[in-house]
C-alpha cells in the first residue's frame, strides 16, 4: 500500500596563463555568472598553474579574472585563503577562501578553488560582491562596541518571544563584518544566541555597527555493546561503559572521543544525567535508539566517506533524550543533539527514527563544512542535505520521520524525496515558494533538492527528462563531496549543480554515466 505523507516542519563553498575547457563543461557551462552581482559564481576552465607553487595558484587564478570580479589592485586585498584540504583518493586540492573589504569579511561570501593532481585551477564556485567601496553608508570603522551590539541583540529577542531569557547555553558575542541584506551593505555584528528556556532558540542576529538597528534575524535551530530495546520493540546491540557490575553507562569509547547519551527525565537542563543500567539489559527506549542509532550515522560517516565525527576530528557526540514534557520536536543546537518524547498522537519518542538522528547530525556535518546559511536557498539545501544523508542512512526508503510521525496513523511520513509534492512541497524549481515564512522556505523549497537526488538515485522521468539512476551509494559519493569540498554559505540551487557536476567529475571521470546523470536530474527539476 502507498504510504501517505503529510506536511509537518520538524526541525530536524601568478604570471602568464592560458585556459583549457574542462572536459566534463558544455561550452555554455564553463562560466557562469551571478544574476545578482554580474561577476562570476562558477568558472569550469582550466587554469595552467604548474608552476605556481601552494596558494599562488589561487592568487595566479584570481588575478587572472579580476576583470571579471571588477577588482581593482591586489587580489590579496580581497579575499583571504581559510582553508587548503587535499583529498589522498582524487589527488585534488581544495581551497577555501573568504571576500574581505578593508580587512574585514564579507559575511557568507566564501569561493572554492579546486586544483588537479598535475596543479591547475580546474573549477571556482561560489559568489563575489564587487564595487563594495562605492556604498558610501559602508564604513570601515564601527560606532558601536560589540558588547553594545549583543545587548540589542537580546533586548530583541526578548520581545520577540515575549519572555525574558536567564541564561545563554554559549555566551553571545558580536563578530563583525561587512553584511549583505536586501541589496544594501553593511558594517554589522553578527550575533547568535542560544538558549533553552523559556522554550528553545538558535537565534542568528546581525546588527547594525553604526546605528544598532536589527539588519536581520532568523531562527537556525533545526527541528528535528550492551542489548536493549527501542521504543519500537526492536531489538539493539550498542556500545556502554561498564563502570561496574551494578552500573553501565551509556558512554562509548571506541568511537572518536566518544559518543555519550543523557536523559533530561522531562526537564529542561542539558545535558541532563549520563543515561545508566544496573544490568546491561536496558529498557529505556528513547535512550537506547539515540545511543545506538547515533553510533550506526557515525559509521557511516567514517566507513562511507572516512569522516572522524561530524568535525571530521573525533568530536564527541552527545545526545539528550526526554526533554521537556511532550515535547514535538528534535534539534541540533551547535553543542548536541536533543530528543522529545513527542505527545504521542503527533509524535512518539523522536529518537526511534534512525532517519531524524541522521538527518539532525547531518546538520552538524553541514555546520563544519560548508556552513550553509539557514535561509532562503542556502537553507534549502542546507535541510535538503540532511534530508539526503537521513535517507541514505535509514536506507530501506524515500521517506522522512516514518517511523515517529502520527503513530496512531500507519504509513504516514514527513516528507518524501520520491515525491515531494504529497507532502505539499515543490519537485521543481518554477514551483519553488519565494514567501517569508520558514525563513524563506527552508523547508519547503528542500523538496526541489530532495527530487534531483531521488531521480540521481533511482532514476526516472520528471518534467519531460529522463534520468538513468546511479544508485545509492555513488549519489551519497556525490553529495558529501560537494558538501565537504564545493559548497559555500551563500550557495544557490544553481550552485548546488554545478557542485554536483564537479563532484561527479572528479570522483567518476567527465564521461562518466555518473556526471549525465547528474546533469539530467537538475536539468528535470529545472535548476540550470
Amino acid at each position: 500500500m502507498k504510504k501517505s505523507v503529510f506536511a509537518v516542519t520538524l526541525s530536524f563553498a601568478l604570471g602568464t596563463s592560458t585556459f583549457l575547457p574542462l572536459a566534463a563543461q558544455a561550452e555554455s557551462e564553463s562560466i557562469v555568472y551571478s544574476a545578482e552581482w554580474d561577476t562570476p559564481e562558477f568558472i569550469g576552465e582550466e587554469f595552467e598553474a604548474e608552476d605556481l607553487d601552494g596558494e599562488d595558484k589561487v592568487w595566479g587564478f584570481l588575478e587572472q579574472h579580476q576583470d571579471s570580479f571588477r577588482i581593482d589592485g591586489d587580489v590579496k586585498d580581497h579575499f583571504k585563503v581559510l582553508d587548503e584540504v587535499t583529498d589522498k583518493e582524487t589527488d585534488m586540492t581544495h581551497y577555501r577562501v573568504q571576500e574581505m573589504y578593508e580587512g574585514i569579511p564579507v559575511y557568507g561570501y566564501q569561493q572554492t578553488i579546486h586544483v588537479n593532481e598535475d596543479g591547475n585551477v580546474t573549477a571556482f564556485l561560489g559568489n563575489y560582491a564587487p564595487d563594495l567601496s562605492d556604498n558610501d553608508k559602508l564604513t570601515k570603522k564601527p560606532k558601536l562596541k560589540a558588547d553594545k551590539a549583543v545587548k540589542e541583540a537580546i533586548k530583541d529577542l526578548e520581545d520577540e518571544i515575549d519572555e525574558k531569557v536567564e541564561k545563554f547555553e554559549v555566551k553571545p558575542k558580536g563578530n563583525l563584518y561587512v553584511y549583505i541584506h536586501e541589496d544594501e551593505s553593511y558594517l554589522a555584528y553578527e550575533v547568535e544566541l542560544n538558549f533553552l528556556d523559556p522554550l528553545p532558540g538558535r537565534w542568528k542576529y546581525f546588527i547594525d555597527a553604526n546605528s544598532g538597528d536589527v539588519i536581520n534575524k532568523y531562527n537556525m535551530l533545526h527541528e528535528i555493546t550492551g542489548t536493549g530495546t527501542g521504543v519500537l520493540g526492536d531489538s539493539k546491540s550498542f556500545e556502554v561503559t561498564k563502570v561496574s557490575n551494578t552500573n553501565y553507562t551509556a558512554k562509548d569509547t571506541t568511537r572518536g572521543k566518544g559518543i555519550e547519551t543523557y536523559t533530561a527525565r522531562n526537564r529542561y537542563t542539558l545535558p541532563g544525567t549520563l543515561g545508566s543500567d544496573t544490568d546491561n539489559k536496558w529498557t529505556d527506549g528513547a535512550l537506547v535508539d539515540a545511543h545506538a542509532y547515533a553510533q550506526k550515522t557515525y559509521d557511516y560517516y567514517k566507513n562511507a566517506h572516512n569522516r572522524n565525527s561530524y568535525d571530521n576530528n573525533g568530536a564527541k557526540l552527545i545526545s539528550t533524550v526526554h526533554y521537556g514534557s511532550n515535547y514535538n520536536n528534535a534539534f541540533w543546537n551547535g553543542v548536541q543533539m536533543v530528543y522529545g518524547d513527542g505527545d504521542g498522537s503527533v509524535f512518539r519518542p523522536l529518537s526511534a527514527g534512525l532517519d531524524v538522528v541522521a538527518h539532525e547530525l547531518t546538520h552538524a556535518v553541514t555546520e563544519k563544512t560548508a556552513n550553509l546559511i539557514y535561509q532562503n536557498e542556502s537553507g534549502a539545501l542546507n535541510e535538503s542535505i540532511s534530508d539526503i544523508f537521513g535517507a541514505m542512512i535509514d536506507d530501506d526508503d524515500w521517506l522522512m520521520g516514518e517511523d515517529v510521525y502520527t503513530p496512531g496513523t500507519p504509513g504516514d511520513a514527513l516528507r518524501s524525496l520520491e515525491d515531494p509534492t504529497i507532502a505539499g512541497d515543490p519537485d521543481h524549481y518554477s514551483d519553488r515558494y519565494t514567501g517569508p515564512n520558514d525563513n524563506g522556505g527552508v523547508h519547503t523549497n528542500s523538496g526541489i533538492n530532495n527530487k534531483a537526488a531521488y531521480l540521481l538515485a533511482e532514476g526516472g522521468s520528471h518534467h519531460g527528462v529522463t534520468v538513468t539512476g546511479i544508485g545509492r551509494n555513488d549519489t551519497a559519493k556525490i553529495y558529501y563531496y560537494a558538501l565537504t569540498n564545493y559548497l559555500n554559505p551563500n550557495s544557490n540551487f544553481s550552485a548546488m549543480r554545478q557542485a554536483a557536476i564537479q563532484s561527479a567529475t572528479v570522483l567518476f571521470g567527465a564521461n562518466s554515466q555518473q556526471v549525465e546523470s547528474v546533469r539530467d536530474a537538475y536539468d528535470a527539476i529545472g535548476v540550470q
